[in-house]
């Protein structure tokens, strides 16, 4: 799928769009935690039933895990600034919808309309990589991606204190406030990205997708109310499971699908998918954990005695770290790549886990787990971006980070459900109230654990990184369209675009040539621009011959790789019309003039 710009110039991006972006991302995902200390209140607040008043909760999780890959995808296609700020608006009108209501089916609606503000997180990250230099762009966005765990983890001190002192109804007023100061810095300083994806919204796609989640993650988040062998729980699993094949196959038939899920089965996108789940399921277990063991009475015997405020500050560095890494991981990524900090995030993780189990006694040991866990699922956040971005092209950015979004919630859910169990059928009736147990909470570290562990051998089959040139030739679905063209037009196929040898486009044009100076056939050219991303790629006609056109004027890189001979890459400035450069494969690269 290629991509094109808009007919309005791009603003500069300002040293105050990385900060405002996060800060979005941070409001949004304080949404999924706004209402954790008051859990065990919402039936009485709310005069319903336990079972109902869950649904408060599971709206936003439902309404966030749809949204994030449809509005990715409605960015690419109409522009990620003015998606973000629709994200965010209807952000504001739930939360303003929860404030004014002590009803159950309101409260529903307002917290639907919350969760729909997760897909900010992609849009921001597809933002940086649209707007930000190369240099910039490897800690901007491990900050973007750490924000969903940031704005967790602030959000429980912050919603405590509020709930403590004030009305319940407050959370959703400063809710709102933090939302339209969002809108306000976004509309300040955020520009607009240029890129669109060629097409139309996948609608079918898109409510089919819906479908399908809404029916896996319903049992999920519900089956310990209904019984995980109850007819309806397996019948949903069931419906899930078709209507997701179904709308899998539909997917591969269209031009412009919803998700590209040729892509999606690329091996590195797979698998940093299948990997987000786990440190999905890792980050949401101490979330659950500490929090109770940190307010359970002390005459339990394990219980620390602490208010809802101080168990909220002794999670909060949870947070708090996942902020501080982000440069730490760019300093790592950009010696060691985002496979290698991926790695490095989940060993720290897995060791946060394991040194926990006897890390329960006092409220400073639950603070040290929280920062060693804190450090390593920032580390793992800011890797699956990077890992994203290098596998797909620019014009699926944030449908592509919007379904990795999306594959943390499955693992958060998926988290939230089995741990519930667990808890729930290891505690102990203490006068008619269901109070944990030190072997459930140590039971669920070790299922925290084991999903670091499963994490860990996907990500050790994630390709290595490679040299930088190599690098910036990995593979994209736009890519392979633009090859699949050339070899058409080389085989003698009638074929009309750009980037098509034999054909004189206004841009770059020369040979490829051997070492002995001969022509080299069906070598593979792609033209990177300075961000380092790809902005065309052909293949050598028989004569050695190439023609790549140009987006617009300016500095690019010309790399040329064929069967036999190492990358070459020349670094050449367009100034207009063609360019003749040869690319000589027995030489190393080298700068050609203006």
């Amino acid at each position: 799928m290629s991509h094109t710009t808009t007919d309005e110039p791009a603003r500069k991006a300002s040293g105050a769009t990385v900060p405002v972006l996060a800060f979005a991302g941070i409001v949004v995902a304080v949404m999924q935690t706004l209402l954790v200390p008051v859990i065990k209140d919402l039936p009485r607040l709310l005069d319903t039933t336990p079972g109902n008043a869950t649904w408060v909760l599971t709206s936003t999780l439902l309404s966030g895990a749809v949204a994030t890959p449809i509005m990715g995808r409605l960015g690419d296609l109409f522009g990620k600034r003015r998606m973000l700020i629709t994200s965010l608006s209807v952000m504001v009108v739930g939360a303003l919808l929860s404030a004014f209501t002590d009803a159950l089916v309101p409260m529903i609606v307002g917290r639907t309309l919350q969760g729909f503000a997760m897909g900010a997180i992609p849009l921001g990250i597809g933002l940086m990589r649209d707007m930000l230099p190369r240099e910039r762009l490897g800690s901007a966005m491990a900050l973007m991606s750490s924000s969903i765990g940031v704005g967790g983890g602030l959000a429980l001190p912050a919603a405590a204190l509020v709930a403590q002192h004030t009305d319940w109804h407050a959370l959703f007023y400063g809710a709102a406030g933090l939302g339209v100061l969002a809108i306000a810095l976004t509309l300040a300083v955020v520009p607009e990205s240029p890129l669109r994806a060629k097409g139309s919204f996948d609608l079918p796609g898109a409510l089919g997708l819906a479908a399908g989640l809404v029916l896996f993650l319903l049992p999920i988040t519900k089956g310990s109310d209904w019984g995980w062998s109850s007819p309806t729980t397996l019948g949903l699993f069931a419906a899930a499971v078709v209507v997701l094949l179904l709308w899998g196959l539909m997917e591969l038939r269209l031009a412009a699908p919803l998700v590209d899920l040729r892509t999606t089965a690329r091996r590195e996108v797979l698998l940093t998918n299948l990997a987000s789940i786990m440190v999905g399921v890792s980050f949401y277990v101490i979330s659950l954990v500490l929090p109770q063991l940190l307010q359970l009475p002390s005459e339990t015997g394990y219980g620390l005695g602490q208010s809802m405020v101080v168990a909220g500050l002794c999670v909060a560095p949870l947070g708090l770290t996942m902020m501080f890494t982000a440069p730490v991981y760019a300093r790592l990524s950009a010696r060691y790549g985002p496979r290698t900090t991926l790695i490095l995030g989940l060993l720290i993780i897995g060791v946060g886990y394991a040194g926990g189990l006897g890390l329960m006694s006092a409220a400073w040991q639950t603070v040290v787990t929280s920062v060693l866990i804190g450090a390593g699922i920032g580390l793992a956040y800011s890797s699956l971006p990077a890992l994203i971005i290098g596998a797909v092209p620019a014009s699926e950015t944030g449908a592509a980070n919007g379904l990795n979004t999306l594959m943390r919630s499955i693992g958060t859910s998926v988290s939230s459900a089995v741990i519930g169990m667990v808890l729930a059928n290891s505690a102990n009736d203490v006068g008619g109230v269901a109070v944990p147990t030190m072997h459930g909470f140590r039971v669920s570290f070790l299922i925290a654990t084991a999903a670091v562990a499963v994490g860990l051998a996907l990500a050790f089959f994630l390709p290595r990184r490679r040299p930088a040139t190599t690098t910036q030739l990995r593979a994209s679905s736009e890519e392979d369209a633009n090859l699949a063209r050339a070899e058409q037009a080389l085989a003698g196929e009638s074929m009309a675009g750009e980037g098509v040898a034999g054909e004189a486009p206004r841009g770059f044009r020369g040979r490829v040539l051997a070492a002995d100076g001969a022509p080299v056939a069906r070598a593979k050219v792609t033209l990177i621009d300075r961000h380092g991303r790809q902005a065309g790629a052909t293949l050598s006609a028989g004569d050695g011959s190439y023609a790549l056109a140009v987006p617009a004027e300016g500095p690019y890189v010309l790399a040329a790789r064929a069967i036999g001979h190492g990358p070459l890459a020349h670094s050449a400035t367009h100034t207009g019309g063609d360019r003749p450069v040869d690319l000589d494969l027995a030489l190393p690269g080298e700068t050609v003039s203006a």
